[in-house]
């Protein structure tokens, strides 16, 4: 027993201590405000357009006001005429502005994409529309456009065209007119992304196609383009949902007119809510053109196969 008790007992090891699980969650609590904002901006508004595209609501007729299911979605697809003539002309809108402004702003990247003198005066130049608001753009072009001191005077005075003539409220000069000014701000757009994504083509591959012998063509059609498809993609489906989306500049310069010929179908849903104040009808055209919207960019996506290897 003394010579037991003279033994010295070893020390109980220490005891280890849970890793505090506080630094693996502190990145998603310093980031939690801004994402409950976010769904707070978000979400809301989206599940209320949702819910009150269900509804007639009008706050100037409270007593029609209740629950209506799919009667205003019924009302749109089969009673409403000037719903499809704003979704027609929302969709030449698109194609026409994205497919131009596609076209130049490959162009615009192309060229100033070269070296010469003066090229960053140039950058500057082409990008510099994209910097101005679509207020502030709407105002440039409806003074550009005023039968008085814009354009269609000067150009009566070199005899082209008559005096006091407005494009904007002619209506077979109405669709050119605001196309070009699009145009304007448009372009720039595609431009940076495109030029982005040429800085970062291989010089090495242009080299190797002229000892091929291929053709600056060739080079454009199977180095280039390629090379572009992704941001090319990008760009086009962006643009696409922003031109589609576009109220401030067709309000500014037309109004929707003359007799409704430039009446986008987000500028029919504005006049339906902010004016006519019918919001359960203005909620429900907002759903078609979301689910529209959505279904555009899934199939586009995935015709284009966005991400994945060029053959």
């Amino acid at each position: 027993m003394a010579q037991a008790a003279a033994v010295a007992k070893p020390p109980a090891p220490p005891r280890r201590r849970r890793a505090s699980a506080t630094p693996r969650r502190l990145p998603y609590l310093l980031i939690a405000p801004a994402a409950l904002l976010m769904l707070g901006f978000i979400a809301y508004p989206v599940i209320s357009v949702f819910y009150y595209s269900l509804q007639n609501y009008n706050p100037t007729k409270p007593w029609r006001n209740g629950y209506a299911g799919f009667d205003n979605f019924v009302h749109a697809f089969t009673d409403d005429p000037q719903f499809w003539q704003t979704l027609t002309f929302s969709a030449k809108w698109v194609v026409v502005e994205v497919g131009l402004q596609l076209l130049f702003g490959l162009a615009l990247a192309l060229i100033v994409n070269q070296t010469f003198v003066g090229r960053s005066l140039g950058r500057a130049l082409v990008f510099s529309p994209w910097a101005v608001s679509g207020v502030l753009t709407s105002a440039i072009w409806v003074l550009l456009y005023n039968s008085q001191t814009g354009i269609t005077r000067y150009l009566a005075d070199l005899g082209i065209g008559s005096y006091g003539t407005s494009w904007l409220s002619d209506t077979s000069t109405v669709f050119p007119a605001a196309v070009i000014a699009d145009l304007w701000r448009g372009v720039p757009f595609f431009a940076i992304l495109i030029l982005a994504d040429l800085q970062s083509v291989s010089r090495d591959l242009y080299e190797a196609a002229e000892v091929d012998g291929a053709s600056r063509l060739k080079q454009f059609w199977h180095i280039t383009l390629p090379h572009l498809k992704d941001a090319i993609v990008l760009s086009t489906l962006l643009r696409a949902v922003w031109e589609f989306n576009n109220v401030d500049l067709l309000y500014t310069l037309t109004g929707g007119g003359p007799a409704g010929e430039t009446t986008t179908l987000p500028l029919y849903i504005a006049n339906t809510s902010v004016d006519a104040h019918n919001f359960g009808y203005a909620s429900a055209l907002t759903t078609v053109a979301f689910v529209i919207l959505l279904f555009c960019s899934i199939v586009y996506l995935r015709l284009s196969k966005f991400g994945g290897e060029t053959k």
